[in-house]
């Protein structure tokens, strides 16, 4: 009888330590996860702020304007380059929030629309400059520009994380 109440007071004490060693290891180890996702989180943030930058048509229509081009193929560049840097920036997913992701993968699809609208509208073969006109007057004339919103939302949740 004394050698089961010794065995059942070790059983007890040995068995609250290793629930303490345990939960003190998942604790270290969620620390050194957060330590080191953080820098690959704010880089997330980064490119997808770049990408916001990158796929807003003021920026987009200059950076690939080639004088004498029509709308076909600035219409065509444009596309391709939204999707490019689309696909480039896909696993940043993972460290972004699914409502973030959402939001930019909605501005997507909202500027190439945008892109696809204003083509509609014009001769293919016209100046490459009657789109980019198109596409800025309307951006011009939206009360809330969608690009804004949408970086706005981005810097918000990365703040979120200090």
């Amino acid at each position: 009888l004394a050698g089961l109440i010794v065995f059942f007071v070790a059983w007890v004490i040995v068995k609250d330590y290793l629930q303490n060693s345990y939960k003190f290891n998942l604790i270290e180890l969620k620390k050194s996860s957060q330590t080191q996702t953080l820098p690959l989180r704010l880089q997330a943030y980064e490119r997808m702020t770049i990408y916001i930058e990158r796929i807003n048509p003021s920026n987009l229509l200059l950076r690939l304007h080639v004088a004498g081009s029509t709308v076909r193929e600035l219409q065509h560049m444009a596309l391709s380059d939204i999707r490019a840097e689309y696909q480039h920036n896909m696993s940043q997913q993972l460290y972004v929030s699914h409502e973030s992701w959402q939001m930019v993968k909605a501005l997507k699809e909202k500027t190439i629309t945008l892109l696809n609208s204003a083509a509609q509208g014009l001769s293919p073969d016209a100046p490459s400059m009657e789109l980019s006109k198109t596409i800025l007057t309307h951006l011009a004339t939206l009360e809330d520009n969608p690009y804004d919103i949408t970086l706005s939302a981005i810097r918000s949740e990365m703040q979120h994380l200090f």
